[in-house]
């Protein structure tokens, strides 16, 4: 029996978060746990299946790049299919990439596994914004989306721990079963989410032309351009902070394990403020997160190159992990907020491109100044650009109307 269906969002006082809750924020913790799982063990695979250290870190990064190049090819799928099923897809695609994973022994083919988890994650993340934009009265956005970032994240989390038991028992294998396991779980979920009505059109005027992708980004020109902007710099800074705060410790001396714990204690901060930083956007409205956000990210890394041991170094870490905890969910109400009701797909295609532009070029940018001047350097150019961030943000993220959503808040 099919799901029942679920009207788009309107104001329904009755709504809670927690009646969604396993629906809604489940299929995102196991895709989490699934990922989450496999991703400390590609770059070890890789190696025993006779690849160099530099083609390793090649393999790993096609995962980004799958995500990055299938943004708008997800775009179409979740227009063509719905987002129900587009997240089916995603899991299955996933789950099958990771089994080729399992089954070859030839680096060429491990590769192309790992391709398929990048062109899956671009559609699961793609069509569960799109749900929940749509399924989510406005008033609760922020914190649903906030929510539903931080659920990731929590499975990102624990999904290293479940495969580390499962390697050290079974061998390196057993993470990717773990893995397949988790996207497969996620893809069953979301089979039974109830499916979307499609938004109503106004009575007496005639149905709208389908939009395409040429007719988004010419009538949506404005948002790209601005709030745009923004997304690509805090989704550099975001990218930059998981390489800044290991290659810094490692700068300082301090044994690995030190920086284990000193990144972890960030990644705690960075998971217990999520659902806090929701409630403030949706009550006082985005720039009340996005701009200290990136302020306090900003402020960090620029004082990182100052710290000269393990206490100074924690302190920035865990401003660091504040900073990005508070602004979790933000690139995707920003995304929410200005997507159209209808073309929202294609919408959201292009705002996620531009966000993986910006995870991509971050850390290239990090590496690049590394490598031709100094890490110090190289650091501190990232706290400006979290400065620069906050700046446009300001500036094109619209105020608040008294007693209603922000400019630019789609009902």
């Amino acid at each position: 029996m099919a799901p029942p269906s679920l009207p788009a969002s309107s104001a329904q006082p009755e709504f809670s978060l927690r009646k969604i809750a396993i629906p809604a924020f489940g299929p995102s913790l196991l895709f989490g746990i699934g990922e989450g799982a496999i991703l400390p063990i590609v770059p070890l695979t890789a190696r025993d299946l006779g690849a160099s250290v530099s083609m390793a870190a090649l393999v790993v990064a096609l995962i980004s790049i799958g995500s990055l190049l299938n943004n708008i090819p997800a775009s179409l799928i979740t227009m063509r299919w719905g987002e129900r099923w587009a997240i089916v897809v995603a899991g299955i695609w996933s789950g099958l990439g990771m089994a080729l994973c399992i089954f070859t022994s030839h680096l060429g083919l491990f590769a192309a596994g790992c391709l398929m988890v990048g062109m899956s994650q671009a559609v699961y993340n793609l069509a569960r914004q799109s749900y929940m934009t749509e399924a989510v009265p406005v008033m609760y956005r922020a914190r649903a989306l906030s929510t539903l970032g931080g659920v990731m994240r929590i499975g990102m989390f624990i999904g290293p721990f479940l495969a580390a038991a499962a390697v050290h028992a079974f061998g390196l294998s057993a993470a990717y079963a773990i893995g397949i396991a988790g996207v497969l779980g996620a893809a069953a979920i979301g089979a039974r989410i109830p499916d979307l009505e499609a938004p109503p059109h106004p009575a007496g005027q005639d149905a709208p032309a389908a939009p395409t992708l040429v007719s988004t980004l010419r009538d949506h020109h404005r948002a790209f351009l601005t709030v745009g902007v923004g997304v690509v710099l805090v989704s550099a800074v975001r990218a930059s902070r998981q390489a800044v705060i290991p290659l810094w410790a490692e700068h300082l001396a301090l044994a690995p394990a030190v920086a284990s714990l000193v990144y972890g204690l960030a990644g705690g901060i960075d998971m217990l403020v999520f659902y806090p930083a929701g409630k403030v956007m949706d009550h006082k409205g985005r720039r009340w997160v996005a701009v200290p956000s990136m302020l306090v990210m900003g402020i960090a890394m620029l004082l990182m190159p100052l710290t000269t041991g393990f206490a100074t170094l924690l302190v920035a870490a865990l401003a660091i992990g504040f900073g990005n905890g508070i602004g979790s969910g933000l690139i995707m109400t920003l995304g929410a907020d200005h997507s159209p009701r209808h073309g929202r797909a294609h919408f959201l295609g292009v705002w996620r491109l531009m966000s993986d532009i910006g995870s991509s070029s971050g850390p290239a940018l990090l590496s690049l100044l590394a490598a031709s001047m100094s890490l110090a350097l190289g650091i501190a150019a990232t706290g400006l650009i979290a400065l620069v961030a906050a700046g446009v943000l300001a500036c094109s993220i619209p105020p608040r109307r008294a007693g209603g959503p922000a400019h630019g808040e789609n009902r």
